[in-house]
């Protein structure tokens, strides 16, 4: 399910994670990743803003997932020493609302390797 696309989004990560190291904060990783994925030629979305609802009622709150690629894999990042379940709750939540069915939990802050988990609902 989207397996090459999902290789071809982790080879951009990994390209920004090998150039920028880690240390940074989530914003500069995320310019990065988006730059190189534009190099690439790979179509992708940032900060979109996702309606809520509940029983057909619009909800005030909005997610933010940091990026939607090839308009069907969402994608959060992070710049922590290490991910959490929380933030695979976050991206859990993130392809809920978005219908979609995988995910991508990309953490630029590990300093031994870039984190991922890939998550399919």
């Amino acid at each position: 399910m989207l397996k090459q696309e999902g290789y071809d989004l982790m080879g951009a990560a990994f390209e920004v994670y090998n150039v920028q190291g880690h240390g940074f904060l989530e914003e500069v990783y995320q310019e990065c990743l988006e730059i190189e994925l534009e190099m690439r030629g790979i179509p992708c979305e940032s900060q979109c803003r996702l309606k809520l609802f509940y029983k057909d009622r619009e909800l005030q709150k909005r997610y933010i997932p940091d990026l939607f690629i090839f308009d069907d894999l969402v994608v959060e990042l992070k710049a922590l020493k290490s991910l959490a379940s929380d933030h695979e709750a976050q991206l859990i939540n993130y392809l809920q609302a978005t219908k979609k069915k995988v995910g991508y939990l990309i953490n630029f802050g590990n300093a031994k390797e870039l984190e991922w988990k890939r998550i399919i609902i």
